[in-house]
């Protein structure tokens, strides 16, 4: 079943890649942009994950204000913007100059994608225990 990988596409052809990967930890969440330069790639555990659920969240309802950035802290440590120039959009970055942006024509089905490899990377994450104990 792993990786599982799902491919968002808006009405330009831009591309959103989102998948769950085994971690000795449990599972990661990779979100890629296969069609920019360079294929900007974020890694997110499960504590990530469900922050930037929320932040889609927040995001769309503070548009066209702005929005308090949020950090993560950890082995993937990430910090979440919304940027409102020249488009809507978030801003995820990792350690230094990895950068992602998610436009907001993307935000409603990666939240819905994120519900449900948040669930898979929770199963992981139990199964992975369960090898431990």
């Amino acid at each position: 079943m792993f990786p599982r990988i799902r491919e968002i596409t808006d009405a330009f052809g831009s591309k959103l890649r989102v998948s769950v990967e085994e971690h000795p930890s449990g599972a990661l969440v990779v979100l890629e942009r296969p069609d920019m330069t360079g294929r900007p790639r974020i890694l997110l555990d499960g504590y990530g994950t469900d922050v930037l659920a929320g932040y889609i969240m927040s995001a769309r309802l503070a548009v066209p204000h702005a929005l308090p950035e949020e950090h993560i802290d950890g082995m993937f440590g990430t910090r979440f913007e919304l940027g409102l120039e020249p488009r809507a959009a978030l801003e995820l970055s990792q350690e230094g100059d990895t950068r992602l942006e998610i436009p907001a024509p993307f935000w409603d089905r990666l939240y819905a994608e994120l519900c449900l490899v948040a669930a898979h990377a929770r199963e992981l994450a139990r199964r992975a225990e369960a090898r431990v104990h």
